[in-house]
């Protein structure tokens, strides 16, 4: 049977605007086990927008970690998974769940190698507090083929319900990324329609996207509002980096000094929210 569609969203701009001001008062710690390729860049995104990024991925020290008791939340992202960051990883999901603490799940190019779809969907029974993927991931998560490598071969509007449904089934928030980013908690639903095409030609934006995620979960209680901020903060900054740039690479820095100066108030009037 196909499920009733999902009410319009009841997100207001300005809980993301104050969600925002939360971010940067609190400075929460972002504790990233996430792939070789992103970790620099990860790192800088979650400072620009006024966080503490650790990126601590050995198996001696994340779980422990993950348990400290300060405002903050983890990303696991399966961008670059080895054995022994895997095992970080799941000690890092139990220890953030036996802190009660919020961590992220990015499961880079599930449904792609057999062995990542696999960590990705156990990963999955740990309950993270928000799944963030592109389409092809998330479809991946609920039984479908994936997407082409780390690249979707479909769109989020193509994936909703089946993003609903994990969301139900797990009790979490599932964020899926594209061009109209769509997120929702099972119950509720809300479409960020800020962004630029840029942000698809800068490596990492999207696996950073999960840690602001996390960071923003830290410190927000109502998690959809947690990652719909997270998303419209850097879509926003994104709209303004692209207007002032010539190509991807002044981009990537203009987008990092924007997460910078981009205030609560603006993000409010700015963020198209459906």
């Amino acid at each position: 049977m196909t499920p009733e569609p999902l009410p319009a969203t009841t997100l207001s701009a300005d809980a993301l605007g104050a969600a925002v001001d939360a971010f940067r008062t609190t400075s929460p710690l972002v504790h990233c086990l996430t792939n070789i390729v992103v970790a620099q860049w990860t790192a800088n995104v979650v400072l620009a927008a006024g966080g503490a990024p650790a990126m601590v991925d050995s198996p001696h020290e994340a779980g422990d970690f993950a348990r400290i008791p300060v405002p903050g939340g983890v990303l696991v992202n399966l961008g670059t998974p080895q054995d022994h960051t895997v095992a970080a990883m799941r000690l890092a999901a139990a220890g953030a769940n036996e802190a009660g603490r919020p961590w992220v799940l990015d499961p880079v190019a599930a449904g792609g190698p057999a062995w990542r779809t696999s960590v990705a969907r156990e990963l999955l029974e740990l309950r993270p507090a928000i799944l963030r993927g592109n389409a092809s991931e998330i479809g991946a998560l609920a039984g479908g083929a994936g997407g082409r490598g780390v690249d979707s071969t479909d769109a989020p509007e193509q994936v909703l319900d089946a993003a609903r449904a994990l969301a139900s089934t797990h009790g979490i928030v599932v964020a899926v990324s594209g061009p109209v980013d769509h997120l929702t908690d099972g119950d509720r639903l809300v479409r960020v329609s800020n962004g630029h095409p840029w942000l698809t030609r800068v490596t990492g934006v999207g696996c950073a996207l999960g840690a602001l995620m996390a960071g923003f979960a830290g410190v927000i209680d109502d998690r959809l509002v947690a990652a719909a901020a997270a998303t419209g903060l850097l879509t926003v900054a994104a709209d303004d980096a692209a207007a002032s740039t010539q190509g991807p690479g002044s981009f990537a820095v203009a987008l990092l000094d924007r997460l910078s100066t981009l205030t609560p108030d603006e993000l409010a009037a700015r963020v198209v929210l459906s």
